[in-house]
């Protein structure tokens, strides 16, 4: 059963078994300590480092049903840039590795649809259980139904008892759990490929996604000492307790990463607490502690901003289509009303608003992008995109038209699944704990999928002369980075903005400052400004608005060319809508020029006819969110303290 007593004798339960027959998790952990030791840290962050967040394995209940039977280890080899074959067969690769990974495969169930698949049939007594033991035995489609019905079953609170029972489960979970750890500092190369420990936490209160993707800090030592945290029940109160026991226990750290917000039916991001109440300043300053950073896109939507919130935005709408007809499992329709507690621009202006009433901003959040692959395989590009699930894999060519729903109900197809996204992680070194605390201090961006390189710095005397100089220096020195926070001083802030387009993708159209901010009588508004765009003598804006960049991409051959936009853009921008006294947050926005999404690849590699509604949709201006810069007053303890508070814990703890 969950809640916040039982996350804190779980971890008891376990300790005394931490340890037990580790002489090689031993060995290999004082060998990824060796390499740590011997990477450079750098003094500021000089490269972006390329990572997914969120995959799931075979070891994924509804993974495993939907027919992916590639494991932990081959998701490894596959982010580090080895071939591998699919669960359908198919070739592999990426074109370029990633720089490190989190396997998130889900805690509820952890290897439990294996253990079904391979159980005698005679021994099966639940008759729910030997039917989804038949269907995956009886084929593909079978199985998908299967998991498709066990999501149903978990949305409305009614698995199976068998299901639920807890008799074996912690044997079951330790197993799986210590052989992953082993696995994962085994391939942990410091400097160079950095998989980090990790689960997802699956709430779904009747249906509505209240996800959280758990990640830690720490090598097997650790994290052995607990098992993933079972989320079925919730609420997330007991989440956060769960990790608060695991540092206090061990020393190390946590933090969870909320996703798919845009299927959370309005949940997400109340103005209550977890229990529906006024939310308080410690609960709204937990929050904030315990999830610094949010899933912004992936292949389930993008959770960005939506024209019903932002109808003055011309790019608010991307990825959409299909999510918003509801939950994950369509088990409640979606109602305009609910789409404010969805989406991350109005969760960052709600967080204006909390603050200005507590003194504390729960939704202080920096923004990154992740796949959600159940394929064991993290890919975000278009053009070599291994889909959602098994039955979503390049080897079923009519994929993008088949129906993709996660329950029983019918509404989605496989064009409405995206192909991104990536994190983009600023940090000092390629180690777990430079990416760990990177995402600490909110230093991170996301985008949907191509590798474009962003920084953003804040400051209040950034001029043009900045860039003859080493102006990302200057950023840290004079100002700070993305995810930071400006006191505000009663001038105008200024920011230096970079954007370097993906070496293998498409040229920039424009960047965009987006800034939210509320009024001393507690109003809220919004505003995007165009700073930057490409051919800007030519391009010039007209009625507040930059003219669109154009579209090179030939329908009939899936291609485009950089023959419009800009490899480059750079600017120092400066609030023209500055009022002293008024907390805000900035973040940009970058554009590429349009680009043909995997549908069009797929529909010109297979010759395949595309519906009307999926190939209006078949091109589409890949783009990258930074983490906010936030601006107001002078916080009672300074922010950095309050976000290191864990590391000091630590420190003390040896």
């Amino acid at each position: 059963m969950a809640g916040s007593k039982t996350g804190v004798v779980g971890l008891a339960l376990v300790a005394s078994l931490a340890l037990a027959g580790c002489d090689g998790a031993e060995r290999e952990a004082q060998r990824a300590a060796d390499a740590e030791a011997a990477v450079e840290i750098a003094e500021f962050p000089q490269q972006v480092l390329w990572g997914d967040t969120h995959l799931h394995t075979d070891n994924s209940i509804d993974a495993f049903g939907f027919g992916t039977r590639l494991g932990p280890e081959e998701a490894l080899k596959f982010a580090r840039g080895d071939e591998v074959t699919s669960s359908t067969g198919v070739k592999a690769k990426l074109s370029r590795p990633l720089d490190f990974l989190v396997i998130a495969d889900h805690s509820d169930g952890l290897g439990a649809m294996r253990r079904l698949y391979d159980a005698p049939r005679l021994l099966i007594r639940d008759p729910t259980l030997r039917r989804w033991h038949d269907m995956m035995h009886e084929s593909p489609e079978q199985s998908q139904r299967a998991v498709a019905e066990l999501i149903d079953a978990a949305a409305t609170d009614s698995l199976p008892e068998a299901f639920r029972d807890p008799e074996g489960r912690e044997e079951n979970m330790r197993e799986i759990w210590d052989a992953h750890l082993r696995l994962i500092d085994r391939y942990y190369q410091p400097g160079e490929f950095t998989p980090l420990a990790g689960f997802e936490y699956t709430l779904m209160p009747g249906g509505n996604n209240l996800h959280r993707v758990v990640m830690f800090r720490d090598g097997y030592a650790r994290t052995s000492q607990v098992l993933p945290y079972p989320g079925l029940q919730g609420p997330v109160d007991d989440l956060w307790d769960y990790m608060d026991a695991y540092e206090e226990a061990t020393g190390g750290g946590a933090l969870a990463i909320p996703h798919n917000s845009n299927l959370s039916n309005g949940l997400m991001f109340e103005l209550t607490d977890s229990q529906g109440g006024p939310m308080s300043a410690d609960y709204a300053r937990r929050r904030a502690m315990r999830e610094p950073v949010v899933e912004a896109t992936q292949i389930k939507g993008d959770s960005e901003s939506h024209p019903f919130l932002s109808p003055n935005d011309e790019f608010a709408s991307f990825g959409d289509a299909g999510w918003e007809l509801g939950n994950l499992p369509l088990t409640e329709r979606k109602a305009d009303t609910m789409l404010a507690g969805e989406y991350l621009r109005e969760a960052l202006k709600r967080g204006l608003s909390i603050e200005q009433r507590t003194g504390v901003n729960p939704y202080a959040f920096g923004m990154i992008g992740s796949t959600d692959s159940h394929t064991s395989l993290a890919t975000a590009d278009e053009d070599n995109f291994f889909g959602k699930h098994t039955g979503n894999e390049p080897a079923i060519e009519d994929r993008a038209l088949e129906p993709q729903d996660l329950g029983t109900e019918v509404g989605r197809f496989g064009w409405h699944y995206m192909a991104g996204g990536y994190a983009a992680v600023w940090a000092r070194a390629n180690t777990r704990a430079e990416i760990f605390d990177a995402m600490m201090r909110r230093e991170v961006y996301a985008t949907t999928g191509p590798r474009m390189t962003v920084r953003l710095f804040g400051g209040f005397d950034f001029t043009e002369e900045d860039w003859r100089g080493d102006w990302v220096g200057a950023g840290y020195t004079r100002g700070v980075p993305m995810g930071g926070k400006l006191v505000d001083q009663g001038k105008a802030p200024t920011f230096l903005i970079s954007a370097l387009k993906d070496p293998e993708g498409a040229h920039l159209d424009r960047v965009q400052i987006v800034k939210g901010w509320i009024t001393a009588d507690g109003v809220l508004h919004e505003k995007v400004h165009d700073v930057v765009w490409s051919d800007m003598d030519e391009r010039r804006m007209t009625g507040g608005k930059v003219p669109a960049v154009g579209d090179t991409v030939d329908r009939e051959t899936a291609t485009y060319a950089n023959t419009i936009g800009a490899p480059e853009l750079r600017a120092v921008w400066t609030d023209p809508d500055y009022r002293e006294g008024e907390s805000a947050f900035y973040y940009v926005r970058v554009l590429e020029i349009p680009t043909p999404r995997w549908t069009l690849y797929d529909a010109v590699r297979f010759g395949i006819e595309l519906p009307a509604e999926a190939m209006a949709d078949a091109v589409a201006q890949e783009r990258a969110y930074t983490s906010p810069i936030w601006l107001g007053p002078a916080d009672p303890a300074p922010r950095a303290e309050r976000q290191a508070g864990w590391f000091a814990r630590a420190w003390l703890r040896g």
